[in-house]
């Protein structure tokens, strides 16, 4: 698997990354540990997750697996905290202390010395920007994080926190798909300004540029599940619909699948640097590895483009 670099640091990430949000939840710890084993033998580095995946168990389970599965020096760890859910509730709480406990929390979980990547998870009104960096300038300086970033920022809040950032930020995770492209608006120019790059999660449209929703929604899809099917509903209305269709016929012509092409298309674009893939099993994780991920036509390149524009 391609290695890439983040933007303008030295920060290396493959190509695809192993997102966990459904760990401890719909994948349970033996499928896990395929996931992880096979994504690892492939070439991958970067397995992401975040202390609000089910309430800290996915990292939890991470960590059991770090030794024994494979070594703690083959992955690339990102994480992230400043959300927190209980009950279906979620909150935002970016202050200096709530984020130092939670990394220290996270290492704890994760049962490691350090982060390779730590990210502020979602921009918070409610604090000074100064008071939530101050955070990530503390843990990158004392060792527990190695680079660090933010998550689900917009473009002027991207902007406005390298700007008054004292140190280095290297990355902002952010949602970024062919039925997503909001981020092209402001958020990729403040990203590449500042010299970041982009960690793009749900690159394939929360499932839906898998082709599986096409006519259907499959009993064991996130949209048939309770938990999930809000995560899903806004991608399988008219527009995003013409879009996987128009990604199913680019499918057929050029004899790649939908998914290698919509993972292709992505990895193409500027600023982008990994790709946060969430198979739930094996058999989903094989059809992400078996796909090319190598640049599409540019004619291909444009009718996508133009199909899904805004």
């Amino acid at each position: 698997m391609q290695q890439r670099y983040v933007g303008n640091s030295g920060f290396r990430v493959s190509s695809l990354s192993l997102g966990t949000m459904s760990w401890a939840q719909e994948t349970d710890e033996q499928d896990a540990a395929e996931l992880l084993h096979e994504f690892v033998a492939a070439g991958g580095t970067v397995v992401d997750t975040a202390a609000s995946y089910a309430q800290g168990r996915a990292e939890a389970m991470l960590g059991s697996m770090l030794g024994d599965v494979v070594a703690r020096s083959e992955i690339v760890i990102s994480t992230k905290a400043g959300v927190s859910s209980s009950d279906s509730r979620r909150s935002v709480n970016a202050s200096r202390g709530a984020m130092l406990s939670a990394l220290d929390a996270s290492l704890a979980r994760l049962g490691t010395d350090y982060i390779d990547i730590w990210f502020a998870h979602e921009w918070d009104p409610n604090v000074p920007l100064d008071e939530t960096l101050s955070a990530l300038e503390l843990a990158q300086r004392s060792g527990r994080a190695r680079y660090v970033g933010i998550s689900n920022y917009n473009g002027w809040q991207t902007a406005k926190a390298a700007a008054v950032a004292g140190f280095t930020l290297v990355a902002n995770q952010s949602e970024y798909s062919l039925v997503h492209r909001k981020a092209e608006e402001e958020l990729i120019p403040a990203v590449e300004d500042a010299g970041l790059g982009l960690m793009a999660w749900a690159p394939l449209g929360r499932g839906v540029l898998s082709g599986k929703y096409r006519g259907q929604i499959p009993a064991d899809s996130r949209a048939a599940q309770s938990r999930l099917a809000g995560y899903v509903e806004p991608y399988l209305e008219s527009r995003p619909s013409r879009v996987v269709e128009a990604v199913a016929m680019a499918a057929r012509g050029l004899g790649r699948t939908p998914m290698d092409v919509s993972l292709s298309w992505l990895l193409s674009r500027p600023g982008v640097a990994t790709a946060i893939v969430g198979p739930r099993n094996a058999v989903q994780l094989k059809e992400v590895l078996d796909a090319q991920l190598t640049a599409l036509p540019a004619e291909i390149a444009r009718a996508l483009e133009d199909v899904s524009a805004a």
